[in-house]
């Protein structure tokens, strides 16, 4: 809790990945994948609670080991590689309501970007917090290679927009820099979620992070990078 905000963190985790099989469970610097988003998570000063949401069974033992809560297992029909983590969110929403459970804001926590840390959270939480005028907050990273139809620009408020061609400067000087969403938390409130049902709404801060930090885990390649940063890094 924060300033007497309750805070409640979702950490989607299905079983049936594509590109690194069972990816949410294999390990990564001598961890399972889903550690280290749930570490995260515990150790934060403001999450009140941790709720994995998985359709499987190793994955909710590994979360229970590790200290998460997984009071359901989520339906197949949400558990596609084609299900919107939108739907995904709202389920896991709606049955903590359900259950009379009620919290202000949430943040995901994606396995895939295991170098998010207690510390990043705890940040991110806080700058959203006392920005009364933002409700959600995106963490991103410079790009200058990817098409612009996939970057953001964030001005001088932090405030995350898309880009747009009427952006495109001719002086080199006056061009904006460009931003990707980089995966390693999404924040907002509650009530402006289920909304605008995104975490790009009206006014959203775009928090930046390294780009060693913007890891994305989606092939073997992106796991050995990762891993190797890890290490690198000293990540426990």
């Amino acid at each position: 809790m924060i300033n007497g905000k309750k805070i409640l963190c979702i950490i989607p985790a299905r079983k049936g990945s594509v590109g690194l099989k069972n990816k949410n469970i294999k390990p990564i610097n001598k961890k399972p994948l889903i550690y280290w988003p749930i570490k995260a998570a515990l150790k934060s000063k403001f999450i009140d609670y941790t709720l994995v949401t998985t359709n499987s069974s190793d994955v909710k033992n590994l979360s229970i080991k590790y200290g998460a809560n997984v009071p359901f297992l989520r339906p197949e029909k949400l558990s596609k590689s084609n299900s919107k983590v939108s739907a995904v969110i709202l389920h896991a929403l709606e049955y903590l309501s359900k259950k009379k459970i009620k919290f202000d804001y949430f943040i995901l926590l994606e396995p895939t970007s295991p170098l998010t840390t207690s510390i990043d959270v705890d940040l991110m939480i806080k700058k959203l917090i006392n920005k009364e005028d933002c409700d959600s907050l995106v963490t991103v990273a410079q790009n200058i290679t990817a098409h612009p139809i996939f970057n953001l620009r964030i001005n001088k408020k932090e405030i995350a927009k898309k880009y747009t061609s009427s952006d495109i400067s001719i002086n080199r000087q006056n061009i904006s820099k460009l931003y990707y969403l980089s995966g390693n938390a999404y924040i907002s409130k509650i009530s402006s979620y289920k909304k605008y049902m995104s975490f790009l709404q009206k006014k959203t801060i775009g928090h930046i992070v390294d780009k060693w930090k913007a890891s994305e885990i989606d092939d073997i390649v992106d796991f050995i990078k990762t891993e190797s940063i890890m290490k690198y890094k000293y990540y426990k």
